[in-house]
């Protein structure tokens, strides 16, 4: 797939995989690090997850207000999946997704690899990021439904082509599943400082609403029984 030229202030959808559909997320402390690395590595300055993790440390003892940052890009959405992610980021400055993007690339593997002693293989992710224009508002919505729902597929395989067997055990599940921004867009607090998500509730029309999206998605999906092409063509899993 080609990549879209990154623009200022449009919308991207983000994702990847693990090198031969591996898990990329092993361990609990493997989506907390992941989610820590959207968040201290979207700065200008070059970060070393150490020092950045020492320097929020010392912040507690002497009472400083934290450490400044310089963002590339705002995060949107995300979720994690035990074998890829996705995001939806807007650009804040020149060549920031590409800066950003080789940045956690290179810090998650680095942190993949000497904490499974994985010494000489390589790549942890499947080749380069891929990267979608976000053109407009109604492709925006679709996404978003999309990735709030990926995680439905680790309690019913297949749900996309046969639909869900019980909508309320689903809904509770989503409700659960900490590694995504879904629960800080319905006002249950998890990441919040990770995304921006004005835009988004807005253009939804709040909380509610987006709740309401997302279970709409999950019952048309269902009696739709079948992909929608499109969005659907981008499933990872």
């Amino acid at each position: 797939m080609k990549r879209p030229k990154f623009a200022n202030g449009e919308f991207y959808h983000i994702y990847n995989r693990g090198v031969e559909k591996r898990n990329i997320f092993q361990q609990i402390s493997d989506y907390f690090r992941f989610i820590s690395c959207l968040y201290e590595l979207n700065d200008k300055k070059l970060i070393k997850m150490r020092d950045r993790f020492d320097e929020r440390q010392k912040s507690k003892y002497t009472g400083s207000t934290g450490v400044s940052r310089e963002p590339l890009l705002e995060i949107v959405v995300f979720c994690l999946m035990p074998n890829h992610y996705h995001l939806i980021v807007r650009q804040l400055a020149d060549g920031g997704i590409s800066l950003f993007m080789k940045k956690l690339s290179n810090g998650y593997t680095g942190y993949f690899n000497e904490k499974y002693h994985r010494k000489g293989i390589g790549s942890l992710f499947q080749g380069r990021f891929k990267a979608v224009h976000v053109k407009n508002n109604r492709q925006l919505m679709a996404l978003v439904c999309y990735i709030f729902t990926n995680p439905v597929e680790l309690m019913e395989k297949n749900w996309k082509e046969r639909g869900v067997k019980d909508f309320k055990k689903t809904i509770k599940f989503l409700k659960s599943y900490r590694w995504s921004s879904y629960l800080d867009y319905i006002g249950i607090p998890n990441f919040s400082s990770v995304t921006k998500r004005n835009f988004v509730t807005e253009f939804f029309g709040g909380p509610d609403k987006i709740q309401k999206a997302v279970e709409d998605w999950i019952l048309y999906k269902t009696e739709l029984n079948s992909g929608l092409g499109g969005i659907g063509s981008m499933v990872l899993d």
